[in-house]
C-alpha cells in the first residue's frame, strides 16, 4: 500500500513539473522542488529572472496557484520562487543554452565541449553532457562529453540532473546534463557566467 501511494505521489509530482515547465517555458527556468509539508505542498522554482515568474503584482503566481488547485487538487500550494545564483552550475540552464545553440545549427562537439569547459571551470567537481539524436546527419547517435568525477550507481543524490530537447531541422536531439558541486550546497556564488562570445567565436 505504501509504495503504490509512493508511485502515486511520484507521478503526481512529475505531472506538477511538467506542467510548471509549460507555463513557464518562455522563461528561463531551472530545477523544480516539490516538497510536502504540515501546512500544505511547497514549490520551489528556480530561475534566472524572478519577476517574469512572479508577474506583475505576483498576478502570474496568483494565476498559476489556481490552476495547481484546480488541475491537481491541491488544497494548499505555496509557490516559493528562488533567483539562481550561478547558471553555469545549473544543469537545467545548461540543458537549456545547448539546446539553443543546437537549434543556431553550431557544431555539437564544439558546443559539448565549450559547455564542458565552462562548467568545470566555474568550480564543478565533475560534470557529464550526453546528446541523443541526429547530430549533423540522418543517423541518429550518442554523443558524450565528460569530465572530473560524476557518480554512475546508487542513489546519485550528490548529482544534479538536468534535461532538454533540441528540436534543430534535422530532428530532436535530447540532452541530459549531470553536475557534481564540490560544495554540499547548490550554487553558493553570486557570480555570473560570461557570454557566450567563445562559441560564436570558434563556430
Amino acid at each position: 500500500m505504501k509504495e503504490k501511494l509512493f508511485v502515486e505521489n511520484s507521478k503526481k509530482n512529475i505531472q506538477i513539473e511538467e506542467f510548471l515547465k509549460m507555463e513557464f517555458s518562455d522563461v528561463r527556468c531551472g530545477e523544480i522542488k516539490i516538497q510536502e509539508t504540515p501546512v500544505g505542498t511547497r514549490i520551489i522554482i528556480y530561475t534566472m529572472t524572478p519577476g517574469l515568474v512572479i508577474g506583475s503584482k505576483g498576478e502570474k503566481i496568483k494565476d498559476i496557484t489556481e490552476k495547481l488547485k484546480e488541475r491537481f487538487k491541491l488544497k494548499n500550494p505555496q509557490l516559493d520562487v528562488q533567483k539562481i545564483k550561478n547558471p553555469i552550475l545549473d544543469p537545467c540552464i545548461v540543458a537549456q543554452d545547448i539546446a539553443m545553440a543546437l537549434e543556431r545549427g553550431l557544431n555539437f562537439k564544439k558546443i559539448g565541449n565549450y559547455y564542458l569547459t565552462r562548467v568545470m571551470n566555474a568550480g564543478a567537481r565533475g560534470c557529464e553532457i550526453v546528446l541523443s539524436g541526429k547530430l549533423g546527419g540522418e543517423k541518429a547517435r550518442r554523443e558524450r562529453f565528460g569530465a572530473g568525477f560524476v557518480e554512475k550507481s546508487g542513489t546519485r543524490e550528490s548529482v544534479l540532473k538536468g534535461f532538454y530537447v533540441a528540436n534543430p531541422k534535422l530532428g530532436n536531439i535530447g540532452i541530459k546534463v549531470f553536475i557534481t558541486l564540490k560544495e554540499a550546497e547548490e550554487q553558493k556564488t553570486e557570480e555570473q557566467p560570461k557570454p557566450d562570445e567563445i562559441i560564436k567565436d570558434e563556430v
